[in-house]
């Protein structure tokens, strides 16, 4: 979105971290509830730095996927899911802050919907509001009932906002520059 604001029509941020010119990544990470989700029993991190060293990767283990992120999808999303969960890298909080910078001529230009999942686990609605009202988009919209993985506990809801979403932006289905970034485990 800073690299190439012109080629964006609307940024759909949907079970997502939203930083931003006035909300660095940095205070984000920080203030994340989920940061917690490392220490979880059944997660997996590795110390690629040794063991005296902050963690490298982390991994979602199959419960924590089942109570935390697919506790309203289907069963068969969870099973497969739990089939491909790969390594996340964990970045140290400076290099997020040299890496993470956005302007507000760039970023800042491009218009943002942020889609509150009420029944996220991983980023509670309370983290979800706290973000936007330090972060405000130009729209945002729920979806009632969801699970971290929107897209696959409510997937016609979902369908259905992003379609709105093009609507109200007066943009062209064909020609659609729709960027949605949805965080997601594997």
């Amino acid at each position: 979105m800073e690299s190439f604001p012109e080629k964006i029509s609307v940024a759909v941020f949907v079970t997502a971290l939203m930083p931003g010119p006035t909300l660095n990544a940095t205070t984000i990470f920080t203030d994340m509830p989920s940061r917690a989700a490392i220490s979880a029993p059944d997660n997996r991190v590795t110390y690629n730095n040794g063991p005296t060293n902050p963690p490298t990767t982390f991994s979602f283990g199959p419960k924590y996927l089942a109570s935390y992120l697919y506790q309203l999808s289907p069963i068969q999303d969870w099973a497969l899911a739990t089939t491909v969960v790969r390594p996340l890298y964990l970045y140290r909080l400076d290099e997020m802050s040299k890496e993470i910078v956005l302007s507000r001529k760039k970023y800042g230009s491009i218009r943002r919907v942020f889609i509150v999942a009420d029944e996220d686990k991983t980023l509670p609605k309370e983290f979800q509001q706290w973000m936007i009202e330090k972060n405000p988009p130009d729209e945002v919209e729920e979806i009632s009932g969801s699970d971290h993985m929107v897209m696959v506990s409510k997937p016609l809801q979902l369908f259905n906002l992003l379609l709105s979403i093009a609507h109200k932006f007066k943009l062209f289905l064909t020609c659609l520059t729709l960027l949605v970034i949805m965080a997601s485990s594997n």
